[in-house]
């Protein structure tokens, strides 16, 4: 896990807009977007509606609009930032 993950994770122990962690980690929409595509593909992060709370699990919906959705790590990406 890189540093950066590390603290991607560590902001994600609750639920986080796009915007709170572009803020929080000091990075722009397009490097936190990559972040993401990353953590997901890893299970370490899970995308939410932020109507519905439900989970977005087609990376093509969920990456077109980043910033209209919520983010919160998952079980193994706790596990593995809990690790270290």
């Amino acid at each position: 896990m890189t540093d950066i993950e590390f603290e991607l994770i560590d902001s994600l122990y609750f639920v986080q807009t796009f915007g709170f962690l572009c803020n929080e980690l000091e990075l722009n929409e397009h490097d936190l977007k990559a972040l993401l595509i990353g953590m997901v593909q890893k299970e370490w992060v899970k995308v939410l509606d932020k109507e519905s709370d439900e989970e977005i699990l087609s990376p093509e919906i969920w990456s077109a609009n980043c910033s209209g959705y919520h983010y919160l790590a998952t079980k193994k990406g706790l596990f593995a930032h809990n690790s270290l």
